[in-house]
C-alpha cells in the first residue's frame, strides 16, 4: 500500500473509532488529525471537509460489513446446501464471531449516522436508505429461496422478516452497550435464529 492510501487509512480508522464512541457532530478535525499525528493541511489532502469524510467513512464501512457477510454465508453454502439449513448455519456462525469480540461490537456506522441524519448532506442520507435497502433484499433473497421449499407456519411479510435480521443486530449492539454485556448481542442472534428454525419447520402431521 502506497504512504498516501496508508495516511489516509489511518485517519479513517481514528475516525471511525471516534465517531462510533461519541458520535460524529462530536468527532472534530483536529482530535483525527493529532491521533494521527499529521498537520492539517495533509488531512485535506485526502478529505476537503467534513463531509467529503463523513462520506468516505461510510463507503469504507458498507464494504467491510459487505465483505463479512458474504465471506460468513458462503461459508455457510458450503457446509450445506440446503437453504434453510445454511442461512441457521450462518447465523451461528455470526454469533459466534461476535462472541469472540471481548469488548463487543464497536457499533454500527451506518445506524449512528441515522440517529444524527441532519448532519448529513442527502447524498449521505440517500446511501444509508440504499445500503438498508440492500441488507433487506439480501435476506430476502435467502427467506424467498428458503420458502420454495418450506413454507413459513405463519403469515409473515418476507420483507419484513429481512428486516428483522438487521433490526435484532442492531438491537443486540445497543443492548449490550447499555447493559455493558457484550454476550447480549450473539445471545440475540441465536434467538433469532431459533425463530427462524421455527418458523420453517415442517408442519408435523
Amino acid at each position: 500500500m502506497a504512504k498516501g492510501s496508508e495516511t489516509r487509512e489511518r485517519l479513517l480508522g481514528i475516525a471511525e473509532v471516534a465517531v462510533l464512541e461519541k458520535g460524529f457532530g462530536a468527532t472534530s478535525i483536529d482530535e483525527i488529525i493529532a491521533a494521527a499525528e499529521i498537520t492539517k493541511s495533509g488531512f485535506f489532502y485526502h478529505f476537503k471537509d467534513k463531509n467529503h469524510l463523513a462520506r468516505a467513512l461510510l463507503v469504507r464501512y458498507i464494504e467491510k460489513e459487505e465483505f463479512i457477510l458474504d465471506d460468513l454465508f458462503n461459508r455457510s453454502r458450503e457446509l450445506h446446501d440446503d437453504p434453510l439449513h445454511s442461512f441457521l448455519i450462518g447465523l451461528k456462525l455470526f454469533a459466534e464471531m461476535m462472541e469472540d469480540l471481548s469488548s463487543g461490537h464497536p457499533g454500527c456506522l451506518v445506524a449512528t449516522y441515522c440517529y444524527q441524519e441532519r448532519l448529513f448532506d442527502q447524498e449521505i442520507r440517500d446511501l444509508t436508505r440504499e445500503t438498508t435497502l440492500v441488507w433487506r433484499k439480501r435476506f430476502r433473497d435467502t427467506f424467498d429461496e428458503i420458502t420454495e421449499i418450506y413454507p413459513a407456519r405463519d403469515s409473515v411479510d418476507l420483507d419484513d422478516l429481512a428486516d428483522m435480521v438487521s433490526n435484532t443486530v442492531e438491537g443486540g449492539i445497543i443492548m449490550s452497550k447499555a447493559l455493558r454485556d457484550p454476550g447480549v448481542l450473539p445471545r440475540q442472534v441465536m434467538l433469532l435464529r431459533s425463530y427462524i428454525k421455527l418458523l420453517f419447520s415442517p408442519t408435523r402431521n
